[in-house]
């Protein structure tokens, strides 16, 4: 069972009050999280990503365990602890201002 947070808009728009828990087959990946969290919640759809060209939208960040993955390849494996469950996988708005 893979563990996502998301940031407050899109857990109103997909009407989930706190972590959200999805079974993933095979390889974890960024691209298989965000496919089976669009497929659970088609609401998502286009909202963390660009439905044609699969990038990321911008003001949204993805960690795990500590770390910036949002420039890391869709398809790069997820760390073991996203994996197993252990740790949760961020969706993260990013902040811009001046």
């Amino acid at each position: 069972m893979i563990r996502v947070v998301l940031p407050a808009h899109l857990k109103t728009l997909a009407r989930v009050g706190g972590e959200v828990e999805l079974e993933v087959a095979g390889p974890v990946t960024q691209a298989c999280v965000l496919d089976a969290l669009e497929a659970r919640y088609p609401m998502l759809r286009g909202t963390i990503r660009d439905p044609i060209t699969r990038k990321r939208r911008d003001f949204l960040r993805f960690f795990a365990c500590g770390e910036d993955l949002s420039h890391e390849p869709p398809d790069a494996l997820l760390p073991e602890p996203i994996a197993r469950g252990t740790e949760p996988y961020l969706v993260i708005g990013a902040l811009a201002g001046g």
